[in-house]
């Protein structure tokens, strides 16, 4: 990085986003370290970003180009490219006069309006088929990530949400024990990648890890992947994970609660995690717990690093897990090996007890399960009053 210049302000210039004096002296800053890009943190209309870069001599950026362009480096699977495609297209083609230098040269043919029509035209043109396209293969692979997540409405479903690099795929890592692409950086996870955590007794959760959010993330972004984040939307349990040992933390949880807000997803049934435990001095921990117990009762502190940093959250969703299953009594035939396999498999037993021509248990059992069970020939439930 050259330099940075910052300039309080009431409102922003209606030309140039900043004030001319503070123009020319960043020109003359940029001028001096020969930076051949000025990133503006905040966003720009086409009309600054043309003024700006007249005035300074260089390619400007705003806040929303920087973040697609690095998205776009972060994309790997192909619904993601085209997520990031389709917000860089939006954002682009308001743009398109700054953005391009072949706008004079005239261009006929046959399917063109013929001599008269610029390049300027025929981009805009080919930009919003594009985004036309884009936009209904989006729509097909939303349709069929909702016929998988309607298949898994039995299970207890839990969305990872929170803050850039706040450790969510680490957390998703340790809990499942599977391979997931885990990197210190930015957005290193852009593609929803979900997976099934074993608790005990019988007891899973499929935990399905998500895009990082940001301070003012980029509208054209939360619209691209709002396909993507319906599995937020549907979730039993979210998990807000935080990274405790974050400088502004609490902005960073307010942000993400304002992506929120725009998916129209409710946080009533949110457990807050609060993580990198490992990085905070014991006085720093316990400064963080006492706020936190505070402001959201409902969380949990964990690590990824320290020998069993996870078992509190493994703890909890048990927990909300067990708060689901009705506790039943169970008579089942000596013969149906199918349903006492099953029952072992499935759900948490509690008691045994053996007669002469039945199987009694009792169990903690998914409802789902249940109504299975009491069609079959022989099998009785009998619901017990909870604890």
């Amino acid at each position: 990085m050259a330099g940075t210049l910052v300039q309080r302000l009431d409102a922003p210039h209606p030309a140039l986003y900043i004030g001319r004096g503070k123009a020319e002296e960043l020109r003359m800053l940029a001028d001096s370290s020969d930076a051949g890009l000025v990133i503006f943190d905040e966003d720009l209309t086409p009309a600054q970003g043309v003024a700006l870069e007249k005035a300074l001599g260089r390619r400007v950026m705003d806040r929303t180009e920087l973040i697609l362009d690095i998205f776009a480096l972060r994309a790997r699977t192909a619904e993601a490219r085209m997520q990031v495609e389709l917000a860089q297209l939006q954002y682009m083609r308001p743009r398109l006069k700054r953005m391009w230098t072949h706008l004079s040269r005239i261009q006929g043919g046959i399917g063109m309006r013929g001599p008269g029509e610029t390049q300027l035209e025929t981009d805009r043109r080919m930009m919003d088929r594009r985004i036309t396209r884009l936009r209904k293969e989006l729509e097909h692979i939303a349709r069929s990530r909702d016929t998988r997540r309607r298949g898994r409405q039995s299970e207890f479903r839990v969305a990872l949400v929170g803050y850039t690099n706040a450790g969510k795929s680490s957390i998703l890592q340790a809990l499942s024990g599977s391979d997931l692409f885990v990197e210190d950086r930015l957005f290193a996870t852009l593609d929803s990648a979900t997976r099934a955590v074993d608790l005990e007794a019988g007891y899973r959760a499929l935990v399905t890890d998500t895009v990082g959010f940001i301070r003012k993330l980029p509208h054209h972004l939360v619209a691209s992947f709002r396909t993507t984040l319906e599995e937020v939307r549907d979730a039993d349990l979210l998990m807000h994970v935080v990274d405790g040992s974050a400088p502004g933390w609490d902005h960073q949880v307010e942000a993400v609660r304002q992506v929120l807000a725009e998916l129209e997803v409710p946080d009533s049934n949110t457990l807050m995690v609060f993580n990198k435990t490992d990085q905070l001095t014991h006085a720093e921990e316990e400064a963080l717990r006492g706020r936190v117990e505070v402001d959201w009762p409902m969380n949990v502190f964990s690590s990824v690093v320290e020998p069993g940093g996870l078992e509190p959250l493994r703890r909890e969703l048990l927990e909300r897990l067990r708060r689901l299953r009705p506790t039943v009594r169970l008579e089942i035939p000596v013969t149906d090996g199918r349903t006492l396999a099953e029952a072992y498999r499935e759900a948490e037993i509690l008691e045994r007890r053996e007669e002469e021509l039945t199987v009694e248990l009792t169990a903690r059992v998914p409802e789902a399960i249940l109504g299975r069970w009491r069609s079959r020939p022989g099998v009785r439930v009998q619901h017990l009053d909870p604890d």
